[in-house]
């Protein structure tokens, strides 16, 4: 057995609560802690914010990039550019603008898919679902499947890679906040479904090791007549989300946890008020998240703690180093110049350090390090 040090203690001109009524002189408050915002914590407070830096060398460096520039078009998921990645996920990007003539299996992990543009008809083992933009839906692993578009659809593709993808423990506000699960939709059974069944010569396409195979039937496997159990496909829109608030106190990212997997967390940021006690923080805090590297990947609306960032793109902060909200929107939160967010963004903070996909070095906005740099005349 083993617990972490716990020695709380305060040094110098601080506030009694984190994130709130700081000191005049330290209004530049930084969160230093373990374990993904569940672990011990210090909050400093500094004179000077702490992304403050006049310049950059190595590789260690916050990152921009913008998909919308990506080739990303295919028929297959499996051809996808990939984004990020290490041992425990996979997270690609994917343009379908054609009816999928086969099905895809995926044999090592679950796959989150987030349908970022567009709109189609999902037919899996488990039956028919109509999916269209800001929906997320599980599909557990070994599960055929197939899409057809009904116009060309953008979607992540993020990869439990050797795992699963379960719901967070929601403690004291009960398992019915931020959304019930009686919200969560399953394939149907439906008219639909029946209609594509046949002896038609059907493909399926397996990935497992990272290798295809093709496994070829004289008829569509996806012919179900019933199924019962509480394992299957699943969806919930961005839309469902009704997020947990404090009018007195910023939540950190952890309380907008969406999915678990066993390294990593998916998060989901939805349109909300701003929190409006005089003494609170405005804006999300300055913070070392330093056991997990951050990526944010914008979806729709004005992202308030970033500038010059639009639908399509992504962010990516590895473990090491503060993240913090560009100097305008610090300045707008302490003005309370906005009294509700509108932006919705898909965050994966991974326990283990991604890697960048090769495809990703010709869309990457370079100057984003220098993005914190204040404004010259």
């Amino acid at each position: 057995m083993r617990k972490w040090m716990s020695f709380p203690h305060k040094e110098g001109k601080v506030s009694r609560q984190a994130h709130a009524d700081f000191p005049p002189e330290g209004i530049y408050e930084r969160e230093v802690g373990r374990a993904g915002f569940f672990g011990p914590a210090t909050h400093m407070h500094h004179s000077h914010a702490p992304t403050g830096w006049s310049s950059w060398e190595g590789p260690l460096r916050p990152r921009a990039f913008d998909l919308n520039e990506l080739d990303k078009v295919t028929s297959s998921p499996w051809s996808a550019p990939t984004v990020l990645h290490n041992a425990h996920c996979q997270f690609r990007i994917w343009t379908l603008d054609q009816k999928m003539d086969y099905l895809a299996r995926n044999g090592d992990g679950d796959d989150l898919l987030f349908v970022h543009e567009g709109a189609g008809e999902l037919f899996c083992d488990y039956g028919h679902m109509s999916i269209r933009d800001g929906d997320y839906v599980v599909i557990p692993r070994a599960t055929s499947w197939r899409i057809e578009p009904a116009v060309s659809m953008t979607m992540l593709l993020i990869e439990a890679t050797n795992g699963s993808y379960q719901l967070p423990e929601k403690g004291l506000v009960g398992p019915h906040a931020i959304f019930d699960e009686a919200m969560l939709d399953v394939p149907a059974l439906d008219e639909a479904f029946k209609a594509q069944q046949g002896e038609v010569e059907t493909r399926v396409v397996i990935k497992r090791r990272g290798a295809l195979s093709t496994v070829t039937y004289p008829f569509n496997p996806l012919d179900a007549i019933g199924w019962h159990g509480n394992h299957s496909v699943a969806r919930i829109n961005w839309r469902d989300i009704r997020p947990l608030m404090s009018h007195r106190y910023h939540l950190p990212p952890s309380a907008h946890t969406t999915f678990v997997a066993e390294r990593f967390v998916v998060c989901t940021f939805v349109p909300r008020p701003i929190e409006s006690d005089p003494g609170a923080l405005k804006v999300p805090f300055y913070h070392n998240n330093d056991d997990y590297d951050e990526v944010l990947f914008y979806h729709a609306g004005d992202f308030f703690s970033r500038d010059n960032i639009k639908a399509g793109m992504i962010t990516f902060h590895p473990s090491g180093f503060t993240h913090g909200p560009h100097p305008k929107a610090f300045a707008a939160g302490q003005a309370y110049a906005k009294k509700f967010t509108d932006e919705v963004a898909v965050m994966i903070d991974t326990r283990d350090a991604l890697e960048v996909g090769e495809q990703l070095g010709k869309v990457e906005w370079t100057g984003y390090v220098d993005s914190w740099k204040p404004k010259t005349a």
